[in-house]
């Protein structure tokens, strides 16, 4: 690990991506962002652009991007200029033996992964949200706080499972869906949209 990190993304996101790196050992941690070019973002500097990160190469990065089109088309970006992109993972959270989880990833405070889950490139687990055994979340997914995923659950790629959200057990979500806030999926949803309520259900 590199003692320096740059953060892609000076939001709510990237503040607590930064904490996050500080308690992983990370000893200088600074900002680039698109909507704003100088100042601070929680204490912590803001240098530029997006368009400088050539200019910190040879330092970690992290894309705390919300957006998962955004933060895949940036990390490619990264990865195609052999930029070394870092996955956080909270101390706090609690991770089986046996999990694999992708590069540019992040694991925040109370999550719980369990046993033969596979997490994918790009994916935020939110704060004290809970994957539980052979789960598979596909890249620049996003499971949010306090969401829950059940036994031999798959989430297709950039899919949002929003706040509160439970999946329940050996369902497949596909890709590019958006689960809403405390909806409860009980069947597979095999065509992108956006599904709110108990049971989930396609909003019209």
């Amino acid at each position: 690990m590199n003692k320096s990190l740059v953060i892609i993304g000076a939001g709510g996101h990237g503040k607590v991506a930064a904490d996050i790196a500080l308690n992983m050992g990370f000893k200088k941690i600074f900002f680039l962002d698109d909507n704003t070019q100088t100042g601070d973002c929680s204490g912590l500097p803001i240098v530029g652009k997006t368009d400088l990160f050539e200019k910190y190469s040879k330092c970690d990065f992290f894309v705390a991007i919300g957006n998962p089109e955004i933060r895949q088309k940036i990390s490619d970006n990264l990865k195609n200029r052999k930029c070394n992109i870092v996955t956080l993972m909270h101390p706090n959270a609690v991770i089986s033996r046996r999990v694999k989880i992708g590069i540019g990833t992040v694991v925040m405070a109370g999550v719980i992964i369990n046993s033969d889950t596979v997490i994918g490139e790009g994916c935020i687990i939110n704060t004290s949200s809970s994957v539980d055994h052979d789960c598979i979340v596909e890249d620049y997914s996003h499971i949010s706080v306090g969401a829950h995923l059940a036994g031999n659950v798959r989430i297709g790629q950039r899919t949002w499972v929003g706040a509160g959200a439970t999946v329940s057990n050996n369902i497949q979500i596909c890709s590019d869906c958006m689960v809403g806030a405390g909806a409860v999926v009980v069947n597979n949803i095999n065509e992108r949209g956006t599904y709110i309520g108990v049971p989930a259900k396609m909003k019209k």
